[in-house]
């Protein structure tokens, strides 16, 4: 009888270890997946920072009376109605990835026209290093608010860089 009580105890502690063991191996799993996670959302940030900069200098660049302008809202991108037809710089106002919302964080000049974007989240990017010249500037930010997709036609002038 005490033989069978050790030996149901022993079974007992490998059960046990094995459930720790899994439990261990799901918790590193999901740390890992949550990195990917941040990593193909700063990706995608960048993507589409992108995209709205460079619908921001079409809309500047396509302006018909020669004095640019930039646009008074996101919207203007979608649909510019100031020439002869209707132009889209840009197809859809894109989602913040990191905030998953379509509230962007909307840079100003005085007069409120839009001469960029940046996201509204606050968390601190995985990525520091290695941006592209339209980038540069995100090297140690300390959030993701940080992150400013602006054209500015002076920047163009002194790079050899397109928006």
């Amino acid at each position: 009888m005490t033989t069978r009580k050790k030996s149901a105890g022993f079974t007992y502690f490998g059960i046990l270890m094995t459930i720790v063991l899994i439990g261990a191996s799901l918790a590193a799993a999901g740390s890992a997946w949550s990195m990917q996670k941040r990593r193909a959302g700063e990706a995608e940030l960048i993507h589409v920072g992108q995209s709205i900069r460079r619908g921001i200098a079409s809309y500047y660049n396509a302006t018909p009376t020669g004095a640019n302008q930039y646009p008074k809202s996101l919207e203007d991108l979608l649909s510019d109605k100031r020439g002869t037809g209707i132009v889209r710089h840009l197809r859809r106002i894109y989602r913040d990835p990191m905030s998953n919302s379509l509230d962007w964080e909307l840079i100003n000049l005085p007069d409120g026209s839009i001469i960029g974007v940046a996201s509204r989240a606050a968390g601190e990017p995985i990525k520091t290093r290695n941006f592209g010249p339209w980038e540069a500037f995100f090297e140690d930010a300390s959030c993701y608010c940080d992150w400013q997709f602006v054209y500015l036609p002076q920047l163009v002038q002194n790079s050899s860089v397109t928006p």
